[in-house]
């Protein structure tokens, strides 16, 4: 007995002098961790530091927007998309659905890349678009209205929700209707020799917005640089792209998602043989009839149902989408019917969820769905917290297959190398902000975060939370590096973990 005693001391000591080596190194001069690991079964502690301390989150905040959405709404929730013929008008209604089918594959599944087009910036490299048609959703509505004219205005009523501002990268307009995330994506692809202009291409392609691409292919070995800027119609890329170099993908975010969605309805039936008199450069909202009109509307002329919000969550976890995380507050607002359906209302009502849930909501702060707030501060108790009450929740199996999963895809999948111990074991929220550094020219790192639920190398199941807030890098730390330090602290709790 003592001498079983003695070995699992031993143990206990090997896991805090390992995590120390690497938190209190001098990389992390400064900083402040927050960690707390405990056993999913019971609930004892394995590990903690300030762990009752207040940080800034980044977006492991989506855990607790992505949470309260799931249990407000269900996992199955589907949302409709309906449009109607009123007089000489098409009129399409948003129901909520924040794919519209521009992710869907054929077995219903959402479509991801684990670094997604809305995190794209002038630099980066791996930046992708999935496989699938960004317009599947128009079309389907578009083939199934069985109109062969339409004299009058084509409409979006877009009040489901009022418009607000969403947080993080990306775009940040928020509203009902939502077409391959607001935003026409720019694939720039270098020309085969140094000093000719690169070519490219947009989806979904459209007369709304006007690009101007002039892009020139650099010899191999130089920096990529290629930088969007414009006023949510018209756009100018420049930049430079290396020979041989894989397409770099870009995004130009429109400032209107109604007016953008309305000229692309347009465009689309115009395609499937529909006569369209409108014009799809405008957007007549001043027409729309009085709000509720639907509901004596009658049957709609299409319909189109969205996939579970299961799979939505899963994506908004899997890359850390900050325009559905935002988008989920007013998602839930609405669903209560009352005014006012603002962001703030809808994250009143996500308190009011979690707190039902168990969680202690008085003793954190979130001004945001997604995790860029300056107001947004939680602590690792009651992050894990929110994650022991899920694991005893009928659903935790579904919300665990919605996280990332250490080196295997979403935002763990470079975490740890492809031979870590501890790939596959691990699954979790991650989330990164930065602000400027103007006086060292460089990011200044406010958050870098995880928590989730791993299972160690002799099988305990262990529910965690990290956050490292306040650090100055090194000029070679990058928030990447920064991942991979906690990466490494995930792999020393699953070999010295219980």
């Amino acid at each position: 007995m003592i001498a079983v005693l003695f070995l699992l001391m031993a143990a206990e000591d090997s896991l805090v002098t390992k995590l120390a080596e690497v938190m209190d190194g001098p990389s992390y001069r400064g900083a402040r961790w927050g960690i707390l690991v405990v056993e999913a079964n019971g609930g004892k502690v394995v590990y903690e530091r300030n762990a009752n301390q207040m940080f800034a989150p980044a977006s492991v905040t989506k855990l607790y927007s992505c949470a309260a959405a799931m249990l407000a709404l269900g996992a199955d929730r589907r949302f409709t998309t309906a449009v109607y013929s009123r007089g000489d008008d098409l009129i399409l209604v948003p129901g909520g659905d924040l794919t519209l089918g521009g992710r869907t594959l054929p077995d219903g599944k959402l479509a991801f890349v684990d670094d997604d087009h809305t995190y794209a910036s002038a630099t980066s490299v791996g930046t992708g678009v999935t496989d699938t048609n960004p317009l599947a959703g128009l079309e389907y509505l578009a083939e199934r209205i069985a109109l062969k004219s339409i004299k009058g205005e084509v409409l979006i009523d877009d009040r489901l929700f009022e418009p607000g501002l969403g947080s993080g990268s990306g775009p940040k307009t928020l509203s009902p209707i939502i077409i391959n995330d607001n935003v026409v994506d720019v694939i720039v692809m270098p020309a085969a020799i140094s000093g000719q202009p690169a070519t490219y291409r947009v989806q979904p392609e459209t007369a709304y917005v006007s690009i101007d691409v002039k892009v020139e292919t650099v010899e191999k070995g130089k920096p990529l640089s290629v930088q969007v800027t414009g006023d949510g119609r018209k756009f100018s890329v420049r930049g430079t792209i290396p020979v041989g170099a894989k397409p770099a993908v870009r995004i130009a975010p429109v400032g209107n998602p109604s007016g953008f969605a309305r000229a692309l309805f347009i465009e689309t039936l115009r395609k499937k043989g529909v006569k369209v008199d409108a014009d799809p450069l405008a957007n007549p909202t001043a027409s729309l009839p009085e709000q509720g009109w639907e509901a004596k509307a009658g049957k709609p002329l299409a319909s189109y149902e969205s996939a579970p919000l299961s799979e939505v969550l899963k994506v908004t976890l899997k890359v850390s989408h900050n325009l559905y995380a935002s988008t989920l507050p007013l998602l839930l607002r609405q669903e209560g019917k009352a005014a006012p359906r603002t962001v703030g209302a809808g994250l009143k009502m996500q308190g009011h969820i979690l707190r039902n849930l168990g969680v202690d909501v008085d003793r954190i702060s979130l001004e945001s769905g997604a995790g860029g707030g300056n107001g947004d501060r939680v602590s690792p108790r009651i992050t894990v917290q929110l994650l022991q009450k899920l694991y005893a929740h009928k659903d935790w199996r579904t919300f665990e297959a919605m996280l990332p999963i250490l080196g295997v895809d979403g935002t763990l999948a470079s975490a740890v190398g492809p031979t870590s111990q501890a790939r596959g074991k691990v699954m979790g929220k991650t989330g990164t902000y930065t602000d400027a550094n103007l006086l060292l020219g460089k990011p200044h790192i406010r958050a870098k975060s995880l928590a989730g639920i791993m299972t160690t190398s002799k099988g305990t199941k262990l529910l965690f939370c990290v956050f490292v807030n306040d650090l100055v890098p090194s000029q070679e730390q990058t928030t990447q590096s920064v991942g991979r330090t906690i990466g490494r602290l995930c792999e020393i709790v699953y070999e010295e973990g219980p």
